[in-house]
């Protein structure tokens, strides 16, 4: 997969260990608007998250995408689009290096929307559903406080300066 940056803190030193992830996040593109998590502050993140043991991309992709959004994606419409890997202390475990891979795969996804499935976190930051344009997530994420903030902003800019280009007819099957 191609690397679309690396954003590396140098904040972990004198750290002792590695932990290192994978995690999947979807572009889901209708309209001229894609499906973002919305924080109760504003703030937008692409829906996505860690690969558990034993997924393929797909799979992973399809889970965390309907988890977050209620969407189903349409797995032969996942299409590969780059890599943006993170290097920074783990935040959970300050005796660690941590390496995240985010890999991000356009898909499209059918009508139906079920119900979300969020996560504690995600609950408690009162994210929801919302369809944003481009430039509606990086004026509102112009100012992050979270690395994944950083990230998705830096993703959502580069189809703004065509660094990375989505597939035609983006979106929901209609």
């Amino acid at each position: 997969m191609r690397i679309l940056a690396t954003f590396d803190a140098k904040d972990y030193q004198d750290t002792t260990g590695i932990c290192e992830k994978y995690t999947v996040r979807g572009i889901i593109m209708q309209d001229g608007r894609l499906a973002m998590q919305c924080s109760r502050d504003g703030e937008f993140k692409i829906p996505g998250g860690g690969m558990e043991a034993g997924e393929d991309i797909v799979r992973a992709l399809t889970r965390e995408v309907h988890e977050e959004t209620g969407y189903l994606v349409i797995a032969e419409t996942v299409r590969e689009l780059g890599e943006i890997t993170e290097l920074r202390r783990d935040i959970f475990d300050p005796t660690k290096k941590y390496i995240c891979h985010s890999l991000f795969y356009y898909c499209r996804t059918g009508d139906r929307q079920d119900a979300l499935a969020l996560t504690p976190s995600e609950i408690a930051k009162g994210y929801t559903l919302r369809w944003a344009t481009p430039e509606e997530i990086c004026k509102r994420n112009h100012v992050a406080k979270d690395p994944w903030i950083l990230r998705d902003t830096a993703f959502v800019r580069m189809i703004l300066d065509g660094d990375v280009v989505l597939p035609e007819n983006g979106g929901h099957r209609r």
